[in-house]
Parts: C-alpha cells; sequence; structure tokens
C-alpha cells in the first residue's frame, strides 16, 4: 500500500486501502488540509451531494460507477465555468459493515479523474445508513463564466444529446431491458470540461450544466441573465435511447429529452455573431456536437414549443411535493 502517515486503526486502514485503489489519482493524502499550489486565473470551488435512493439505486449500477457518476456529476459544475479542475475532495459514508464498498466507490472516483484531469486531495469517511457522496471540486479558469451573463438576441446552444440519463431510469423503473448507451449516459457521464473551456474562450456569455433537465436549466440560466428565453423543441438533439423510453411515459421524445434530468451536457448561450460555421469548428476541437436550440428574449418568459404547439415544462426539483 501507499505510505499514508496515519496511526492504526479499521478507518485508517480503509483510507489506505482507498489510497492504494487510487493509485496516480491521489494527492498528498494524510493531512487535514489540501494545499494547492498558486497559479495563474481564478480558483473556482463547488459541491454537489449523491445520496443512495434519491440520485442513484444500488441494484442499478455498480460501486465503481456510483463513484465514477458523483465525481462527475460535481467536476461538472467546473465544466460550466469553463474551469479547468485542479483536484477534489470527497466525503464519504457507507454502512457499517460494508466491506470493501469504499474502497470501489473510490476506485470510481479515481478512474474519472485520472480521465479528467487533478488529483483525489483528501476528503472524509464514515459511517451512516445509506451510501452517501459530498464532492467538492476546486478548479481554475482564466474567465469564469456563470449564468448571469446572457442579453436578450444571444443564441441559446447545448452540447452532445439529451434524455440518455432518463431514457436508463424510466426503463429501470418500468422493468424494462436498458440500452447500453442509456446505462452509460446515467452511470458514467463524461463532464464537458473541455467544451467548457472552449466556449468561454469563444465569448460564451452565460454558461450552465444540464443537471435538473434542459426545462429547468434554461430556466435558472434565464433568470440569472435578466432575461425570457425561446426553446425549439424540435431542435433539442435527442439521445438514440430516448424514443423507446419515452413510450413508456407517453411523452414526445423531444419533450421527454427536455423533462430529463443528469444529463451533464453544457447550455449556454453565445453572441450574435456565432454560428453554424462555429459550432462546427466546435465539434471539430472537441469531439461532440454542439446545437442551437433557441435564444434569449426580452421579459421574464421561457417558452418551449414544438411547431405550433406550447408547453409548460419544468425541470427536477429535489423538494417538490410527490416527487
Amino acid at each position: 500500500m501507499l505510505a499514508i502517515p496515519l496511526g492504526p486503526g479499521p478507518e485508517f486502514d480503509r483510507i489506505r486501502a482507498i489510497a492504494e485503489r487510487l493509485g496516480a489519482a491521489a494527492g498528498a493524502l494524510g493531512d487535514d488540509c489540501a494545499t494547492i499550489p498558486e497559479g495563474a486565473g481564478q480558483l473556482v470551488v463547488s459541491t454537489d451531494v449523491s445520496i443512495e435512493g434519491v440520485h442513484f439505486r444500488r441494484e442499478w449500477i455498480t460501486d465503481e460507477e456510483i463513484g465514477w457518476r458523483s465525481a462527475a456529476g460535481a467536476l461538472s459544475d467546473l465544466a460550466a465555468a469553463g474551469a479547468r479542475p485542479v483536484g477534489l475532495l470527497v466525503a464519504l459514508a457507507v454502512p457499517l459493515n460494508a466491506g470493501e464498498t469504499a474502497d470501489r466507490i473510490m476506485a470510481g472516483v479515481g478512474a474519472l479523474v485520472r480521465d479528467c484531469g487533478g488529483l483525489v486531495l483528501g476528503g472524509d469517511l464514515s459511517s451512516g445508513p445509506v451510501i452517501s457522496l459530498a464532492v467538492t471540486v476546486l478548479g481554475r479558469a482564466e474567465r469564469p463564466v456563470g449564468r448571469r451573463g446572457g442579453s436578450p438576441g444571444e443564441g441559446l446552444w447545448v452540447t452532445g444529446a439529451l434524455g440518455g440519463s432518463r431514457a436508463a431510469v424510466e426503463s429501470w423503473r418500468a422493468g424494462q431491458p436498458v440500452a447500453a448507451a442509456a446505462s452509460d449516459a446515467f452511470a458514467r457521464p463524461v463532464p464537458r470540461l473541455a467544451a467548457g473551456q472552449w466556449l468561454a474562450a469563444h465569448g460564451a456569455t452565460a454558461l450552465i450544466d444540464l443537471s435538473d433537465g434542459l426545462a429547468g436549466d434554461v430556466r435558472h440560466l434565464a433568470a440569472a441573465s435578466g432575461t425570457g428565453a425561446e426553446v425549439d423543441l424540435a431542435a433539442v438533439p435527442v439521445h438514440p435511447a430516448v424514443v423507446a423510453a419515452a413510450s413508456l411515459t407517453g411523452d414526445r421524445p423531444a419533450v421527454f429529452a427536455a423533462r430529463g434530468g443528469e444529463d451533464y451536457e453544457l447550455l449556454v448561450a453565445m453572441p450574435t455573431r456565432f454560428g453554424g460555421n462555429d459550432a462546427l469548428r466546435f465539434a471539430r476541437d472537441c469531439g461532440l456536437p454542439l446545437t442551437r436550440i433557441g435564444q434569449l428574449m426580452n421579459g421574464p418568459e421561457v417558452v418551449f414549443h414544438l411547431g405550433e404547439e406550447r408547453f409548460a415544462l419544468s425541470g427536477f426539483d429535489h423538494f417538490a411535493e410527490g416527487r
């Protein structure tokens, strides 16, 4: 095992085992605080919580995937600031007598960190009635982008395709087979870090990651920017697994995708000069599509339409009654 400067005891043996699983993704673990070298730009920090029974079920995904998706949700916040990752800290609770569950979860965290960059800088380990993770991420950005800078007339664009994560959840709930691509969208989402940095460097005025679903997050971005928005649902890029899963709910595929959460794609407002050729350059540089789905508008109204038909859509709400 790695030489971690901790005393004897089962908790500390588990921390040493976790460090061994992390391998090259581990920082200088063992102290009460992590130290971060100074560098150019601004420090960007965010925390994201994942709780068993709320954000995932163990019968759906493996322990390694629990770690991966929990870290991905937090790193996606850095992507939405146009930041590059420095590292993360994980406060992890697992049930007593859970064996190597914590090790496997942290192995998933480490696998994602090795893919995305940065280090696991530390955290905390405890017991609890269910698995829970609080992941704090730290990054740097030359020009951090928030939600508040959009202006009427600017285009709204999304990366990738939407609805894959919801397609997996609805299929699991219905006891139906889950497409591999949908399972991956839920269990192993990819934080769009390179995409966020590219968009920030090319004039993004407002940026948010799609954790609560397009229907909710476009409202958050518009409200923060003091604008309204118009979204053409016919333009929304739909994940291939959505068509079959949407039949389980009775939604049209584009509406199903817009209502889905935890896609961890990016929604961005770009200046009016940004057009199709720029989107092609983004696709070439970042390896995924960028699709215009609407624009910011004067006034507070947020409108979703499919042809002439309008839809009243909302995103995921942790505290909604009867959810």
